[in-house]
C-alpha cells in the first residue's frame, strides 16, 4: 500500500478499481462512442491510446497523466457525468487542464454526480499504480494505492 497527496480540484471520497494511462487521455476520442451508443460500461474508443481502448471506463479510477485534444473535453466530462458513464474519479500525476477541470467541477455542480478529482499526483504516482489496483480517495487529495 502506497499514499500520495494531490491537489484537490472537485472534493470528494471514492473507492474504484484502477484504470491507467501513461499517455494523454483524449476525452473525446474516449466517450465518444459510449455517448452516441449509450454504452453503460463506457468503453473507451479511443484506438490511439493502446492501455485504455476497450475497456470500461465507467466507475473506474481513472489514472492519467493529463488531458490531450479537443476543445469539447470538459463538456465530455459533463455529458458522461450526466448519463452515469463517469469514471467514479479523476486523477492526474500532472496538473489538470482548464477545460477538464471545468468539466469536472460542472458536472458535480450542475449533475450531482460524484466524480472527485485529484491533480498534481506526481509522476511516482503512474510509475507505482497498474490497472485493477484498489485505489482509494479521501476529501483532503490523499490516494492511496492497494
Amino acid at each position: 500500500m502506497r499514499q500520495f497527496k494531490g491537489r484537490v480540484v472537485v472534493p470528494g471520497s471514492a473507492k474504484a478499481e484502477a484504470l491507467v494511462s501513461h499517455t494523454g487521455f483524449n476525452t473525446l476520442a474516449s466517450f465518444q462512442k459510449a455517448l452516441m451508443f449509450k454504452d453503460k460500461k463506457a468503453k473507451c474508443s479511443d484506438h490511439g491510446n493502446h492501455e485504455l481502448f476497450g475497456r470500461p471506463m465507467a466507475g473506474k479510477a481513472l489514472c492519467i497523466p493529463q488531458t490531450i485534444g479537443s476543445t469539447t473535453g470538459g463538456l465530455i466530462l459533463f455529458d458522461a457525468a450526466s448519463t452515469g458513464l463517469q469514471p467514479a474519479c479523476l486523477l492526474f500525476s500532472k496538473p489538470i487542464d482548464s477545460l477538464a477541470a471545468a468539466g469536472a467541477i460542472l458536472a458535480g455542480v450542475w449533475t450531482g454526480a460524484s466524480m472527485p478529482t485529484v491533480d498534481c499526483l506526481g509522476d511516482e504516482f503512474l510509475e507505482f499504480v497498474q490497472t485493477g489496483d484498489t485505489i482509494s480517495v479521501s476529501e483532503d487529495g490523499t490516494v492511496t494505492v492497494g
